[in-house]
């Protein structure tokens, strides 16, 4: 693999790298370190790459290995790294924007919901391409999906009820 291939062909998926690591571990610092830890290795391995079909797939799967290692090592709990410090400050701060309300609302979500989530509604894969990259069932993908939207919809609507009762005071 020549360096324009690797630049075309795994290099593109960095952002989508970040974003999806971001989600473990809660720290732009950190999950820096873990795409580009994650290239050294892939740019090492170059020519292994080519034998696998879907590069995305292998790329976020090995995004949330590393995240799941880095959190053992670290003695963190399996699930996002500050999630409680976070989850109060959430709380006790007043957001007027509801896309950063809506964000809070998944990062308080199960890690499996987070994932698929994040994978179907933010980085639109398909359903038997999460699948393969958290290495579910097609089924289970669907109904943590289900889940996690609910909830999210649910919490939105607690929300706006709540504004609607500030208002009319």
């Amino acid at each position: 693999m020549t360096q324009e291939t690797f630049k075309n062909t795994v290099f593109i998926l960095k952002d989508e790298m970040y974003r999806f690591a971001k989600r473990f571990v809660m720290s732009s610092d950190e999950a820096e370190d873990v795409v580009q830890d994650l290239m050294m290795k892939f740019w090492q391995k170059k020519e292994e790459l080519e034998k696998f079909g879907n590069l995305k797939s292998y790329a976020l799967k090995a995004v949330r290995n590393e995240c799941l290692n880095r959190l053992k090592h670290h003695d963190v709990k399996l699930g996002f790294a500050d999630f409680q410090l976070h989850r109060s400050e959430l709380y006790s701060m007043e957001v007027n924007n509801l896309k950063e309300q809506i964000i809070g609302f998944i990062n308080q979500l199960p890690e499996k919901q987070k994932m698929v989530i994040h994978l179907k509604d933010v980085e639109e894969y398909d359903v038997s391409e999460i699948a393969e990259m958290l290495e579910m069932e097609d089924n289970a993908v669907r109904v943590n999906l289900m889940r996690a939207r609910q909830k999210v919809k649910e919490q939105i609507s607690q929300l706006m009820d709540y504004e609607q009762r500030q208002i009319s005071r």
